[in-house]
């Protein structure tokens, strides 16, 4: 089964033992914008990707599930 973006977002928030404030105050966002990106009513921008991305050092390709779609 495919996580999707949200899914993946909210699974390493809570893997890093955060909550939605905690992590928005480090990534320059609301509480209501993590969990709307999380329960997928708002799509994240670039600059959101790539927050995500370098907060949890993880690839856009991952996030976006795409990783393997190219090889």
């Amino acid at each position: 089964m495919k996580l999707t973006f949200g899914e993946k977002i909210r699974n390493l928030r809570e893997d890093a033992d955060m909550n939605q404030t905690e992590l928005g105050k480090k990534l320059n966002m609301t509480q209501r914008k993590i969990s709307y990106i999380e329960c997928g009513k708002c799509e994240p921008n670039i600059d959101d990707i790539v927050a995500f991305c370098r907060y949890f050092k993880v690839s856009a390709d991952f996030l976006l599930g795409i990783e393997n779609e190219c090889k």
